[in-house]
C-alpha cells in the first residue's frame, strides 16, 4: 500500500474547520437583516466586562453577620453626611436670602396629624367651668381641702415595689406609707375616710416588678386605673442629683386637652399642695404623649437670664390609663365612666383619648 505525502502550509497548523451556518435571508429584504448586523457588531465591540443590567445590590444579600453590619453600619454614616450636607447647605442659601427666606417647613408628626375629637377643651367654655365648679375636685380647689395620701402595696409586696412606695412618699408632700397585710380595698377605704385620707393608692405588682396602679379619690371617688411601665428607681439613674427636700414641689401637666384628659389632669393635680415652694426648685411633671402618660421629677437651677439647668432626682416612670371608674373602687358593682378597648381605640394611630 502506497503512501502519498500531503503538503500542509504554516498557517493552517492547528487551526480547525468551522462549520458555518449559511445566513439566512429575511423575506422583507436585506435592509432590516443588516441593520440587526451592525447592532450585534456594536455590542461585540463595547467592553466585554459591561452588562446592559447591572445587578442591585442589597445589603441584606450578604450571609457574613460581621460583614453585614459592617457594611449597614458605612451606610448610614454615608446618609446621615448627606443629610448634614444637604441641611448646611440650606442653612447658607436661608442666610444668604435673609429675610426674603422662604418658611420653614413644619415636620409631619403623628401629634400634628391627630385627628380631630369632639371632646376637646376650650378653656373658655362655660360647661366645662360648670363642670369644674361641681365636680369632686372642687372642694380641693376652693383650697377647702389639704391633700393627704396613703400609699399601700398589694398582699406580700418584694423589695423593688416597697422601695418605689418609699420614693413616691418623698416626692408626694404629707404621703404615709402602710403595708396592706391582706386586707381588701373595700375595708381600707372607710378606715382612709376616717382618717382624713384625701388619696389612696396601690401599687399593684407582678413578677416582683410594680405593673399597675389604683388612684382612688376620697371620699367620692373617681378611681383610676394604671398600668406601669419602664420603672426606674434612683439607684439605677445615670447623673442623678441629690435625694429630693421636703419643700412641696411645683407641678407641670402637659396635652390633657380632652374632657378625659381633663379629669385625669386635675386627678393628678390635687395630688399636691396648691402653695409651691418655690425655694426647694422641685417640679413634678405629668407629660401626656400619644396617651402615655411620662412622670418626671427635677431639680432647676437658674444660670443666667436666659439658661436654666435642670437635673433629675427620681424616681421614673410611664403610665397608661386602663379605666376610669365613678366613686370609690368597687370592682363587682362599680359604674365606669371610660374603658380602654385595646382593638377599637387603637385601630387609629392619629386618634388619642387624652
Amino acid at each position: 500500500m502506497d503512501i502519498t505525502e500531503v503538503p500542509v502550509s504554516q498557517d493552517n497548523k492547528g487551526k480547525k474547520k468551522k462549520n458555518k451556518k449559511p445566513k439566512k435571508k429575511s423575506p422583507e429584504g436585506n435592509a432590516e437583516s443588516s441593520g440587526v448586523e451592525k447592532e450585534e457588531e456594536k455590542m461585540e465591540k463595547s467592553e466585554p466586562g459591561a452588562a446592559a443590567f447591572p445587578p442591585t445590590f442589597s445589603v441584606s444579600e450578604i450571609k457574613n453577620k460581621q460583614r453585614r453590619h459592617l457594611m449597614f453600619m458605612k451606610f448610614k454614616q454615608e446618609k446621615r453626611k448627606q443629610k448634614m450636607q444637604l441641611k448646611k447647605k440650606k442653612k447658607k442659601e436661608r442666610e444668604a436670602l435673609g429675610d426674603k427666606a422662604p418658611p420653614k417647613e413644619v415636620p409631619k408628626t403623628i401629634e400634628n396629624q391627630r385627628v380631630f375629637d369632639e371632646t376637646m377643651v376650650d378653656p373658655e367654655d362655660e360647661e366645662v367651668a360648670f363642670d369644674e365648679a361641681t365636680d369632686e375636685f372642687s372642694a380641693y380647689f376652693n383650697g377647702l381641702t389639704n391633700p393627704k395620701v396613703l400609699i399601700t402595696t398589694s398582699d406580700r409586696p418584694r423589695g423593688r415595689t416597697v422601695r418605689f412606695c418609699e420614693q413616691l412618699a418623698t416626692v408626694i408632700p404629707n404621703a404615709h406609707v402602710y403595708y396592706r397585710r391582706g386586707l381588701a380595698l373595700k375595708r381600707v377605704i372607710p378606715q382612709c375616710v376616717a382618717r382624713n385620707f384625701t388619696y389612696l393608692m396601690v401599687i399593684n405588682e407582678d413578677r416582683k416588678m410594680p405593673n399597675g396602679m389604683v388612684l382612688c379619690h376620697l371620699p367620692d371617688g373617681p378611681t383610676a386605673h394604671f398600668k406601669i411601665s419602664s420603672v426606674r428607681l434612683r439607684k439605677e439613674m445615670k447623673r442623678r442629683g441629690k435625694d429630693p427636700t421636703e419643700h412641696s414641689p411645683e407641678v407641670i401637666l402637659n396635652n390633657f386637652s380632652t374632657r378625659l384628659g381633663h379629669s385625669i389632669g386635675r386627678l393628678f393635680a390635687a395630688l399636691f399642695p396648691q402653695d409651691p415652694q418655690f425655694v426647694g426648685r422641685q417640679v413634678a411633671t405629668f407629660h401626656n404623649q400619644r396617651d402615655f402618660i411620662f412622670f418626671r421629677f427635677h431639680r432647676y437651677i437658674f444660670k443666667n437670664e436666659k439658661k436654666v439647668g435642670i437635673q433629675e432626682l427620681g424616681p421614673r416612670f410611664t403610665l397608661k390609663l386602663r379605666s376610669l371608674q365613678k366613686g370609690t373602687f368597687d370592682s363587682k358593682f362599680g359604674e365606669y365612666e371610660w374603658v380602654l378597648k385595646r382593638h377599637e381605640m387603637d385601630a387609629c394611630r392619629r386618634k388619642f383619648q387624652l
